[in-house]
């Protein structure tokens, strides 16, 4: 997914800085108008409109209201299909942290969305949303693609322990200055990376007893608690820009719950992964020397049992892959259709190969410098051209 170029009026501040955008009007109007239609006891429309109107002018930007904000977290949800259940985007919290831009901020109060999305052992969907994009520079950003990731330990023979689809990730992270424990296993939780304005990327490793992690046994094979397999109960997604009314909050970390296959086939049978498959199969005495066997299909079946029993038994939300596409089948009947100015989830190509392998910083040194002595008067020249004055 990508964010549409026509959103923002972008100013020419330096070489890669995203700052020194300004608000579109149109979808700050078009979401007021959404938001008021969906809320009869939010006021007069029109004097919401003229204060928005007001503020942009003056300051490039306008700030959400608590309601506005949480109603376009859940619209954004909602419409993303990440939940297509519908149930939880209906249930979503909304963490208001628009005051937050500091890393060590950040990562604490991540870190309290992990332990808050797990609390009484239950999966309880969730968004935080920290400080947003604006004209004079941008927000804070996590570089992971989820909250909770396991570091991948390549060797010279390029084995990996761990998880390989983070073997880079986890090299990167490691020349940025972490260690990983003496001991490396293959559930190590790889560091929080997050990235702002003024202090670059810096690494944050995870807490003790903020993971909730499910040991995995299967109801009728006894052996397969042996294999030492576990999972992290609750996906939060870290690197997903939320964009509301043509604001952009470019940390705005949210849960639902897992569907099964996506931890027992994806992450955990996949050759890609950790390639267990063929490994239950062993267990179960199966014929691997051909794939026309299926001792393939036969093994990833008894792994995504035995994540959907051990789930249940420890009493965390999941669902299976089969109801999975029965709730989006009914949501793409009635789902909305995708406009430029709708509340939106998305994440951009460079976000995504950052959060597999790493990258330089995002904001080069010396745009501060760039941006701020050309703000006012650009921002006040470019503003008068879009509401049409002289």
């Amino acid at each position: 997914m990508t964010a549409l170029r026509d959103e923002l009026i972008t100013l020419t501040t330096g070489s890669g800085n995203p700052s020194g955008r300004i608000t579109d009007l149109d979808a700050a109007e078009e979401f007021l108008r959404m938001f008021h239609d969906s809320h009869s006891d939010a006021g007069p429309l029109g004097k919401r409109l003229t204060q928005v109107r007001t503020e942009i002018t003056k300051t490039g930007t306008y700030r959400h209201t608590p309601a506005e904000l949480a109603y376009g977290a859940r619209v954004a949800l909602r419409d993303s299909g990440w939940c297509t259940s519908g149930l939880p985007w209906r249930r979503l919290k909304v963490r208001d942290l628009r005051g937050v831009r500091r890393t060590a901020a950040v990562a604490t109060e991540c870190f309290e969305h992990l332990r808050l999305a797990s609390a009484s052992g239950k999966v309880h969907p969730l968004i935080t949303v920290f400080a947003p994009d604006t004209p004079d520079r941008p927000g804070p950003c996590i570089w992971n693609e989820q909250l909770v990731r396991y570091a991948g330990y390549r060797d010279e023979a390029g084995r990996v322990v761990g998880d390989p689809r983070y073997a880079e990730f986890t090299e990167a992270v490691m020349r940025m200055g972490w260690h990983p424990p003496e001991r490396r296993g293959r559930f190590d939780h790889l560091p929080l990376v997050v990235e702002t304005y003024d202090e670059g990327p810096r690494c944050f490793s995870v807490p003790d007893g903020v993971v909730h992690e499910v040991p995995l046994t299967h109801p009728e094979l006894p052996w397969f608690g042996e294999l030492g397999l576990r999972w992290h109960a609750v996906p939060v997604i870290g690197n997903m820009r939320l964009h509301i009314g043509g604001v952009d909050y470019p940390a705005a970390p949210f849960n639902s719950w897992f569907v099964g296959a996506e931890i027992g086939t994806r992450s955990l049978a996949d050759e890609g992964g950790y390639g267990m498959a063929r490994a239950v199969a062993e267990r179960l005495g199966l014929d691997t020397s051909s794939e026309r066997t299926l001792w393939r299909d036969r093994a990833v079946v008894e792994l995504n049992r035995a994540v959907l029993h051990s789930f249940d038994s420890a009493g965390m939300t999941i669902t299976d892959h089969h109801a999975e596409a029965q709730h989006r089948l009914a949501w793409l009947r009635t789902r909305q259709r995708a406009r430029g100015n709708r509340p939106a989830f998305r994440v951009d190509p460079d976000t995504a190969q950052r959060a597999r392998a790493g990258t330089p910083e995002r904001f080069p040194a010396g745009s501060v410098e760039a941006t701020e002595p050309q703000h006012g008067s650009r921002l006040a020249a470019l503003l008068r051209q879009r509401l049409g004055g002289s």
